[in-house]
């Protein structure tokens, strides 16, 4: 193995970026990067603790009722009920910096955003992120620091958004892959009835 220990090793290696993609950062949401944000009903949120370990959480809603943004350096994420390990809410609590990957079904470019979070029990804004009744426990405010869109290229060589490449059965159903990596007391029938989508989706906004 030869392994790469320094930037200028990793420069050498990959060369310097192209000048179109230095100059494509920004450091306030453009028009088209909060319509961008208005139309992804998906996120993955990318946190690390003090000493640097590292989660990347999904986080999704409705487009259009998700993220909102307040202004040009500033955007919330609401927090929905989930499983309570609050991983990435206690990173943040450690090391408030964040990287968001804005996605849209189909699209191949996704929306980057970096900045700096706290966590918000309550704000005005809150009434604006209610779905289907339900208001957020919390919410992630980001102050922006950096913003670009970034290229086609992954989700084109990894066909993620072309169905014939689809394959939802290469491995066992959910509940099965639960009971054989976890130790836990319900059996496979149990577990293939707690994730039954008619049942699982009925606790999508509330414990």
């Amino acid at each position: 193995m030869t392994e790469i220990t320094s930037a200028a090793e990793l420069r050498g290696l990959l060369g310097d970026p192209t000048p179109r993609a230095v100059t494509k950062e920004r450091v306030e949401l453009h028009r088209r990067d909060r319509e961008w944000i208005a139309a992804a009903p998906f996120l993955v949120l990318a946190t690390s603790d003090a000493e640097g370990n590292c989660d990347a959480s999904p986080k999704g809603d409705p487009a259009g009722n998700f993220v909102h943004v307040i202004d040009e350096r500033t955007l919330a994420i609401p927090e929905r009920p989930g499983n309570r390990r609050a991983d990435g809410y206690l990173n943040i609590l450690e090391n408030p910096h964040v990287g968001l990957l804005f996605l849209i079904p189909g699209r191949g470019e996704t929306l980057r955003v970096n900045g700096r979070a706290r966590l918000l029990r309550d704000a005005p804004y809150f009434d604006r992120m209610v779905v289907k009744g339900h208001r957020p426990v919390l919410a992630i405010e980001v102050e922006v620091e950096q913003v670009f869109f970034h290229c086609a290229k992954a989700m084109l060589r990894s066909g993620v958004w072309r169905p014939e490449t689809w394959e939802p059965d290469a491995l066992p159903p959910h509940a099965l892959l639960v009971k054989e990596v976890q130790k836990v007391a319900e059996s496979v029938e149990e577990l293939t009835a707690y994730y039954a989508p008619e049942n699982y989706e009925a606790k999508l906004y509330r414990d």
